[in-house]
């Protein structure tokens, strides 16, 4: 006779991030292109081998696919570019016939097909809901509406300043629980900075999307009004995104030698690229819907000072002078004003790059991602009151 867990089909449903390609570097032994890539596929793989089968789904992808990789673990690929209607995953999510579903970004009609079919569901985020405007609000309304329905058993999001902007919209914080990856780089690793002496350029480092949101315009813009006050500063940005938009901006700017772009770099070098930087720059606007970013734990990893806008998802876990040098969101002058102070202030500069070490502990969250799946999926009663255990309504959380 089979057990219950036998029959369960369960499929993970992503916004972006191939994991046919994720799995092919990790089968050649190659580095991972995103942090928690090869976890996340250990973790699945290991649950594949205890259900009928998982499978993930890559909503936006380069070319369409659907392929088993292994027995128990399957990977499908849309084939659909960003811009897509959501509701073409639809007939994707329908043919995999799933028991149950982890959807991994905030999408209405997934939520809404899951629900009309009454298949329990984890929504796993890395999202923040901070909008002002009447059209924000109302669509954080209905969003909240429908993470509350009875299908949804357990609503995460990355940090816990982006679970409380879920409580704040309206989600039950009974069912909402901080998660995270876990991380094997730690500040431990590395002693702390002193502020170089007699440095002809400093270096500025930038890990993530290439986006105006992410305020990677705002950096360009510092480094050419640094240089027009006469301090000369080189900046390296990693990631994909609208490079040929921001080169350009460069070029117009007459600092394109002064700014390098590296495109996509893998995850295990992004902690010495930091390193190997006087500053790490994390200027994301408040328009976008950051959870808590991992460059920020990379970057206290990596023991350099951070200069980060205010944005509200790092309020409380970063603070001004102690762990980092915070700004103004938007504002060119406030990232220009805080390497002044660093390089002027030496002792503030090393006193920053010593507190990373705490603060970096400060962030630390039990509950990881491949726990909550596995806990929801297969643990019944014992698994639900270890994720009560940690949800923000337990308040276990210092700053929730």
């Amino acid at each position: 006779m089979q057990s219950q867990s036998q029959n369960i089909r369960l499929l993970v449903v992503l916004y972006a991030g191939d994991y046919r390609e994720a799995y092919d570097r990790m089968k050649r032994g190659q580095s991972e292109t995103y942090h928690g890539h090869r976890y996340a596929l250990n973790t699945l793989i290991g649950i594949g081998k205890q259900v009928e089968e998982v499978a993930v789904l890559c909503c936006y992808c380069q070319e369409p696919y659907n392929e088993l990789a292994e027995p128990g673990f399957r990977v499908i690929g849309t084939g659909f570019s960003f811009g897509q209607p959501a509701t073409g995953l639809i007939p994707f999510v329908e043919a995999q016939a799933p028991t149950h579903l982890v959807i991994r970004s905030p999408t209405k009609p997934l939520l809404q097909w899951a629900i009309k079919k009454q298949i329990p569901t984890l929504v796993l985020l890395a999202d923040s809901f901070n909008g002002r405007s009447l059209k924000d609000r109302l669509k954080n309304y209905l969003l909240a509406r429908l993470l509350n329905h009875s299908c949804i058993d357990w609503v995460g999001n990355h940090g816990i300043n982006a679970c409380k902007s879920l409580v704040a919209i309206g989600v039950n914080p009974h069912k909402i629980v901080p998660w995270d990856w876990p991380h094997q780089v730690t500040p431990e690793q590395f002693p702390a900075k002193k502020l170089p002496a007699n440095a002809d350029f400093w270096k500025l480092t930038y890990v993530g999307s290439v986006s105006e949101a992410k305020g990677v315009g705002d950096i360009i813009e510092a480094v050419a009004l640094l240089r027009a006050k006469g301090i000369e500063a080189k900046l390296k940005i990693a990631g994909k995104g609208k490079l040929k938009e921001f080169e350009e901006r460069a070029i117009a700017l007459g600092i394109q030698d002064n700014v390098s772009f590296l495109g996509l770099v893998p995850h295990d070098s992004i902690v010495d690229l930091m390193r190997s930087a006087d500053f790490v720059i994390v200027p994301s606007r408040h328009d976008y819907p950051e959870g808590l970013p991992l460059t920020i734990y990379e970057g206290l990893c990596s023991r350099t000072p951070i200069i980060a806008s205010d944005h509200p998802m790092f309020l409380g876990n970063l603070v001004h002078r102690k762990s980092a040098m915070i700004y103004p969101a938007g504002q060119v002058e406030g990232i220009v004003t805080s390497i002044e102070t660093l390089i002027s202030e030496a002792s503030l500069y090393e006193e920053i790059s010593a507190q990373s070490e705490q603060t970096w502990q400060n962030l630390q969250i039990p509950v990881k991602s491949g726990d909550f799946i596995s806990k929801w999926l297969l643990s019944s009663d014992a698994g639900k009151d270890w994720l009560s255990n940690y949800s923000i309504a337990a308040r276990k959380y210092s700053n929730a």
